[in-house]
């Protein structure tokens, strides 16, 4: 059979070599090839697939995205003019989501929505005035035929019917040399958005697979099909980040880089092959089968596809088409005169082929031709609408490019296009159109005066269907370009200037007052898009029209000089002025004539945060009255707003941008930069607990000024104001923040005052505190005991910044578990701060507490009671209830009523910490996190599961967010719902989350670490949950040595791993091993407990029960018994070599086993 152009009605597109090659295999029949026009330099692959005949085309090697889809779909279109439709299909990113699983080798298939054609082209829009980006545009939706069937084939697959996987299956069995980059492959890794690929590595290989999200195991390796929205552009996506921002905001399932050229040129459907996450870990190992799947879903979908049964049509040689670059402008209003008069000369019988607008530059020329545009397209949909800026040669240049690809004119040089554009709209079978040329001002782009480009005038193509409209503002160029068919536009009368200012307003109740708006038009001399500019400013400012007239009265000469300037407008180009920025100057001037100490606010605010600026912040004048006018004339031109909770004041973000740009122009920056570092140092408070709601207040406009490089420049003046700020932080538990202010600090300190300075070593010591709060301790302690030396050279070893320093160190120590050395260095400090400072010196009660801290960790539980209650009380009566060192005390009695089991007790003090250390810290606070994991783990000891794991969720989420993940903090809040979802029987999640704590802990603290051993005593007690005994013992055993080496054989930590391993024992059948323990353990839990301890009372009342029953069946090993009546207790020997020493979790410790007290030969 003999083939022709028109017998072929479906467009499969390709971007890749691979994706051409996977479209091929799904052929039943390759035709031959059929002669195409020189213009058209595509490669085609003919053939059928079921009952279609199908087109192949493929972007040219090395060029892809929307640009190149774009001239390859022109040609498709312009060769076969009988296509129905097209399909774009080949490999895409993924993007994965909780409510969509999607996979390596899954399809995506574009679906449209209420709002979009199932393509959306993410990169195409416009910036608002406020950063944010702004979508436009709607590409063509897909064939209704299309969409059809692919609700045919979604029904299919939920019936069971895997028509796709069928035909892999087959493509492999017939095509054995694909087999090698076409398969399926194994590793479908998807790490975590915040993990990046391994550089210098083409797998991921050596990537960190703990960072893989664990996603559930699927039951098959067939591709799964996902519909919905694919984000097209010009850009690879490679980064997870930009991937979730991108995709949350659009609700996408996939990213692709050419159907957004595509969609307008040939109504189409998107199918993507999956071959990577759009993530840094992209490579080409999936790309194969990806291509694969996409063309099996292809061909599936074709099969489903009705054949058209209508005889076929004569083509037309050409089809209308449309370059505009504005949408209509819905409130466009008047100006029916000039456009009536336009249209009549364009459908005028042997009327005129060039007609031009001529007006003053903003008087509304670009918006009368948009809508003229518009109203020929619905006039008569036959007739092409081609539009060309004039705004600089360059932008000419690009429209004649864009039109010649509509026109399916490809492979052109630039400096052939304006000829090939002419040709072609030349010729009788170009059709109807309408040519418009708008800002066509520059005569030297026409006039054969120019040397350096062409002459324009010359390009102009001419035909009896076509006509040509010129919009300028030089009436000299419109004479030369259309002699005498020019229509003046002048500005439009008060009726239409009014509703023209009605349609831009917000408010609309202003016009109320139209004798004011009246007044206004006349200022702005009724041009629109002075009104248009006057009207964005009141609705940004929320001023009266009266107020913009004011601004107005002494500037009217200047008027077009204003209009001139850049301002933003989404119908007006983007390489036009903007008028805003002269608005403002022009209310800089005003303000500076009528008020200095307005216009020093105005600058103070520019050189920090524009939100939230405390009006104390600003200069006090010596008259209330003067501060109050100043703040109200910045009001009063809506440069600033008050917040009516606080009085804070709010200054424009744009005004904040302008007024800086002001200054720099007068020479004025770096002084203002300075003047504001003199008024925070002045005000500026230090971290008195009584001072937080003031720095609070003054903190953002504090690090925004020493931010900026003249501060920077002249720091060296400001070395008290820096302290303060990072004294602050420290006090906000903004560690990070404090600890790169605390470094800067430290340095500035040595560079100016000296290593050997007081204030050099207190930068010191702060900067030790700070990383013992980031759990960074080993750093901590180095720098603590480099301070102490110092200090004890420099102050005396008795002096109070001297103890305080010992006293951080001790601090270390108790994070670092080494409590003994803690005690023994804290008993000394106490000592001499009684002796220096005073019993109730708030110094001496921060010793006190750290020792009855240290007492709750060494299991002294009554001793650090009677030392807390103590401490507590004093600290209520010398710094008050509310202190947050009195909270600690609090927190610090609730921890060692938990340790006893005095569980209600705990809670009660608990929410009262946490109630209070809100009010005082603030919800985020690390001190507030530690109330909150405190009652977590109080609610988990009292079976209150839900509420426990709620608040452990929570407090894990917010300290990752304040401390970071790995925080030593952060692990206790995940370790906590370890032991909450063991006590739920979740007993899979624990392990899961426990072994990670432990591998954590290891790292950042050390295996011997009595919190390290802690996590691993609960992996014991999941493993025995599990009945998975042999690996509890074997651990169980490894942690009662180490906790009684680093801890003490009668520290009750250890005494519950003894108790742990008692449970084991009996559970493996070993009666002599566990009797022993049993024996031993309730004495030991009397002296560590104590005898009312719910642990000690556990302990005796399990002795009594089980040394019943297991001497009653020691002492008849003789006597026949059911199975019945009793379980068989096996006692186990276990040669010490053949025993597993070390559990894989601590592998890399220290090796032991203790033999005496385990093993029995």
């Amino acid at each position: 059979m003999v083939f022709t152009h028109d017998d072929y009605t479906v467009a499969w597109i390709c971007a890749l070599p691979l994706e051409m090659a996977a479209a091929k295999v799904m052929l039943d029949e390759v035709h031959p090839p059929l002669p195409q026009p020189e213009t058209d330099h595509n490669v085609y692959t003919l053939g059928r697939v079921s009952s279609h005949n199908v087109v192949i085309a493929c972007l040219p090697g090395g060029v892809y995205g929307t640009i190149s889809a774009t001239a390859v779909a022109s040609h498709v279109v312009s060769t076969f003019r009988s296509l129905r439709f097209g399909l774009i299909v080949g490999i895409g990113g993924g993007v994965p989501r909780p409510n969509t699983d999607i996979r390596l080798g899954d399809v995506v298939i574009s679906k449209p929505t209420a709002t979009s054609s199932g393509v959306i082209q993410y990169d195409y829009g416009k910036t608002l005035r406020d950063g944010r980006f702004q979508h436009t545009g709607l590409l063509n939706k897909p064939s209704p035929v299309l969409l059809k069937a692919v609700s045919q084939l979604e029904s299919d697959y939920i019936t069971g019917k895997r028509l796709v996987s069928k035909i892999l299956i087959d493509i492999k069995h017939k095509y054995k040399e694909m087999r090698e980059s076409f398969s399926r492959p194994k590793d479908d890794w998807l790490f975590r958005p915040i993990y990046n690929h391994k550089d210098g590595e083409h797998n991921c290989s050596a990537c960190d697979q703990t960072q893989l999200v664990n996603r559930s195991v699927r039951t098959t390796d067939d591709p799964y099909f996902h519909y919905g929205l694919i984000a097209s552009g010009d850009q690879v996506i490679k980064d997870a980040k930009t991937r979730d921002s991108i995709a949350h905001d659009l609700d996408i399932l996939c990213f692709e880089m050419e159907a957004a050229g595509v969609m307008d040129e040939l109504p189409s459907l998107v199918i993507r092959g999956i071959c990577d996450y759009c993530d840094s870990h992209k490579n080409k190992q999936w790309q194969g089968y990806a291509a694969l799947t996409a063309a099996a879903y292809t061909k599936t979908l074709l099969s489903v596809v009705p054949m058209s049964c209508h005889k076929k049509k004569l083509q037309k040689l050409w089809e209308p088409v449309q370059v505009v670059p504005f949408r209509r402008n819905p409130q466009f209003i008047g100006r029916e005169e000039e456009i009536t008069r336009t249209e009549e000369l364009i459908i005028q019988k042997n009327g005129p082929d060039r007609i031009a607008l001529c007006g003053l530059g903003g008087v509304g020329k670009t918006q009368i031709a948009l809508e003229l545009a518009y109203r020929m397209r619905d006039r008569d949909p036959e007739c092409s609408i081609f539009w060309i800026t004039c705004t600089s040669y360059e932008s000419m240049e690009q429209a004649y490019m864009s039109i010649a690809l509509k026109l399916g004119i490809a492979d052109i040089k630039p400096a052939e296009v304006k000829e090939k554009v002419k040709a072609y709209l030349s010729q009788e079978c170009a059709g109807k159109w309408l040519l418009l040329f708008d800002n066509a001002d520059d005569i030297g782009i026409w006039s054969k005066d120019n040397t350096n480009h062409s002459v324009l005038r010359d390009f102009l193509p001419q035909s009896n269907q076509g006509h040509i409209l010129f919009t300028t503002r030089s009436r000299k160029v419109a004479v030369k370009l259309v002699s005498s068919y020019v229509i003046t536009i002048t500005e439009p009368d008060t009726e239409t200037a009014v509703k023209i200012l009605q349609n831009s307003l917000v408010e609309k109740a202003l016009l109320y007052d139209y004798g004011t708006a009246i007044a206004l038009l006349e200022r702005l001399v009724f041009l629109p898009l002075a009104i248009t500019q006057a009207a964005a400013y009141i609705n940004e400012n929320s001023i009266n029209l009266s107020d913009y007239v004011k601004i107005l009265q002494d500037q009217e000469s200047d008027v077009i000089e204003l209009l001139s300037e850049d301002f933003g407008d989404e119908r007006r180009y983007k390489d036009t002025q903007n008028p805003v920025a002269l608005t403002w100057f022009i209310s800089f001037q005003q303000i500076q004539r009528s008020n200095k100490l307005a216009a020093d606010y105005l600058s103070l605010m520019a050189c920090i945060n524009p939100r939230d600026i405390p009006q104390s912040l600003l200069p006090q004048p010596n008259s209330t009255k003067k501060g109050i006018d100043a703040v109200g004339l910045l009001k009063a031109f809506s440069f600033v707003s008050e917040d009516s909770r606080d009085c804070s004041l709010h200054l424009h973000r744009l005004v904040h941008l302008a007024t800086r740009n002001w200054m720099r122009k007068n020479q004025q920056f770096s002084p203002q930069i300075l003047k504001a570092a003199d008024r925070l140092n002045e005000v500026f408070p230090n971290n008195a607990y009584t001072n937080r709601k003031m720095w609070r207040g003054y903190l953002p406009h504090a690090l925004s000024l020493i931010a900026e490089a003249d501060f920077q420049k002249e720091q060296k003046r400001y070395i008290n104001l820096i302290v303060n700020i990072g004294r602050c932080l420290y006090s906000d538990g903004r560690w990070k923040e404090a600890e790169e202010l605390g470094i800067q600090e430290m340095e500035l300190c040595k560079r100016v005052l000296g290593p050997k300075h007081p204030d050099t070593l207190s930068s010191v010591n702060n900067l030790a505190l700070i990383y013992r709060n980031q759990g960074q301790w080993n750093k901590a302690e180095r720098l603590a005991i480099q301070v102490i030396e110092l200090r004890k050279q420099v102050l005396g070893p008795e002096h109070p910044d001297t103890l305080s320093s010992v006293n951080n160190l001790v601090l270390i120590y108790r994070n670092q578990g080494r409590w003994k050395k803690a005690e023994n260095l804290e008993i000394e400090v106490i000592k001499l701060h009684k002796q220096v400072l005073g019993p109730e010196h708030p110094d001496t009660l921060s010793s006190g507490n750290n020792l009855s801290s240290i007492y709750r960790n060494q299991g002294r539980w009554k001793e650090a009671e009677e030392l807390g209650i103590e401490v507590m009380e004093l600290r209520k009566k010398v710094l008050g209830p509310e202190h947050p060192d009195t909270l600690g005390s609090i927190n610090n009695l609730a921890l060692i009523y938990w340790n006893q089991g005095r569980w209600e007790e705990a809670e009660e003090l608990e929410l009262q910490v946490m109630k209070l250390r809100k009010k005082v810290l603030g919800p985020k606070h690390p001190s507030t996190l530690t109330s909150m994991n405190n009652l977590a783990s109080t609610y988990r000891t009292q079976g209150r599961w839900k509420e426990a794991e709620e608040l452990g969720v929570q407090a894990i989420e917010l300290r990752k967010q304040v401390l970071g993940p790995e925080h030593p903090s952060t692990l206790t809040s995940m370790n906590n719902l370890v032991s909450i979802y063991r006590k739920q029987g979740r007993w899979k999640e624990a392990e899961h989350l426990g072994i990670q704590v432990i591998k954590l802990r290891k790292q950042i603290l050390g295996l011997e670490h009595p919190s390290t051993l802690t996590s691993i005593n609960n992996l014991v007690s999941i493993y025995r949950n599990q009945r998975r005994l042999k690996e509890a013992e074997n651990l169980g055993m490894q942690v009662v040595e180490l906790r009684k080496e680093v801890l003490g054989p009668e520290h009750p930590s250890t005494l519950t791993s003894i108790n742990n391993l008692t449970y084991i024992w009996k559970q493996l059948g070993k009666v002599q091993d566990t009797l022993t323990l049993i024996k031993k353990r309730p004495e030991l839990g009397h002296n560590s407990w104590g005898q009312d301890h719910s642990h000690t009372i556990s302990s005796s009342n399990t002795l009594t029960g089980r040394e019943i029953a297991m001497n009653s069946l020691s002492k008849k090993p003789n006597q026949h018994t059911s199975a019945k009546a009793s379980l068989p207790l096996t006692v186990y020997n276990y040669p010490f070599k053949q025993m597993k020493l070390v559990h894989e979790l601590i592998t890399g410790g220290k090796r032991r086993v203790i033999k005496r007290f385990f093993m029995r030969r």
